[in-house]
């Protein structure tokens, strides 16, 4: 059977280039502008936080959050997972942070929270926890443990846009969530990223970090009167508080981000109820169907062999090939990050062992796409074609 199934398809809409292409109709200025700062108020609205600061992608995104952390908190170390996207523990790294590793819980993929809290030390500066592929890593306890503790959360939203906790959305939660708008996420402005939050300090700092540390980009009146007075021999307009980045987006990304945020509720929902399918018709003798699917918002189907074993492993990736279905092994990132060379280098030889959670899913675990205009007749023949291996 020929599945022919993408990992995303295109989700830029012609609804989407319609109005992408009226706006460029009038000739409008088409680097960071109007556009921008409407998506940012629309987004925050949405997300049910008072700040948003759109960027160029979901790495920039953790880059200028964990590097506003330093400034405003010092450096140490920052809890994280081993499952995650490169670059939340590249931002760690990158910023003098030292990471410290908790392994995941399997019922959905995100850090284990008893486990986070047995690594909380006097030198930790913050826990950034990644909401793996639509799915909530929040319990009562860990947020009520860090709140004891005055340890800030940070929360990648990257891949979970619209997963809830106690009714609120995830990323409305920490002092900051960052967001992805990739092209396979749930939605996209082909390139672009979100940095979000309720605090002010941080807020104004990540205007700041976005645009090469200029005083100017901030929106407060003090802050931008603090450093004329503090600094008389430079130009109002060209004081750089930070030595940081140009992780600006544009006009173009940001059109395409106000139109497709209309329709992002209704395509998550759709999503959902493919992933529920998927997972009620899988054979839970061959594979994990137990997920945690409170709050979800799953732009993957979560594919896991329940046992490891290498000659099934095999046979799943070789039926997945032949039907023409597209997957990534390791789900999240590749799988168990502690095995790349970045980190390699600076970890303890072996160090990924320790992690056997994240092990099984390096080995064992994939995503498939899921979007909200897939058949379900092609659901339901993926899991015919797995159930009878």
């Amino acid at each position: 059977m020929k599945l022919n199934w993408p990992l995303m398809e295109n989700n830029i809409t012609m609804q989407d280039l319609n109005v992408l292409i009226e706006f460029l109709k009038g000739h409008p200025r088409l680097t960071q502008s109007d556009n921008v700062l409407a998506f940012e108020k629309e987004w925050s609205k949405w997300l049910g936080v008072k700040h948003s600061v759109y960027v160029n992608s979901g790495a920039s995104a953790n880059l200028i959050t964990i590097a506003a952390l330093k400034h405003l908190y010092g450096a140490g170390e920052i809890i994280v997972p081993p499952l995650t996207w490169v670059s939340d523990i590249a931002s760690v790294i990158q910023n003098g942070f030292t990471p410290i590793f908790a392994d995941i819980y399997p019922k959905n993929l995100c850090m284990d929270d008893e486990k986070v809290i047995l690594k909380i030390t006097d030198k930790t500066k913050a826990v950034f926890i990644t909401h793996v592929q639509g799915f909530n890593g929040l319990t009562n306890r860990l947020l009520e443990t860090l709140k004891e503790r005055n340890i800030p959360l940070i929360e990648d939203v990257c891949e979970s846009h619209g997963a809830m906790f106690r009714g609120r959305k995830l990323g409305s939660f920490g002092l900051v969530s960052n967001f992805s708008f990739y092209f396979a996420h749930h939605m996209s402005t082909v390139e672009g990223g979100m940095v979000s939050t309720d605090n002010e300090a941080i807020y104004e700092t990540i205007r700041m970090m976005r645009s090469h540390g200029m005083v100017r980009e901030s929106t407060s009146d003090s802050i931008k009167q603090k450093y004329i007075n503090e600094y008389p021999d430079l130009s109002p307009d060209f004081i750089f508080a930070y030595p940081a980045y140009n992780v600006r987006n544009t006009e173009i990304s940001a059109v395409l981000g106000r139109s497709q945020l209309k329709r992002l509720d209704e395509n998550n929902v759709k999503r959902n109820k493919n992933f529920k399918l998927f997972l009620k018709n899988l054979d839970p003798i061959k594979y994990r169907t137990d997920f945690d699917l409170e709050g979800i918002s799953n732009y993957a189907l979560n594919l896991v062999i329940r046992e490891p074993n290498t000659e099934f492993r095999d046979k799943v990736e070789k039926m997945m090939r032949g039907a023409g279905v597209e997957f990534r092994r390791g789900s999240s990132g590749g799988g168990n990050q502690l095995r790349q060379p970045y980190l390699k280098k600076i970890m303890p030889d072996k160090e990924y062992e320790k992690y056997p959670e994240a092990e099984h899913i390096h080995f064992y675990g994939y995503y498939v796409g899921n979007y909200s205009e897939l058949k379900e007749e092609k659901i339901l023949g993926l899991c015919n074609l797995l159930n009878s291996l």
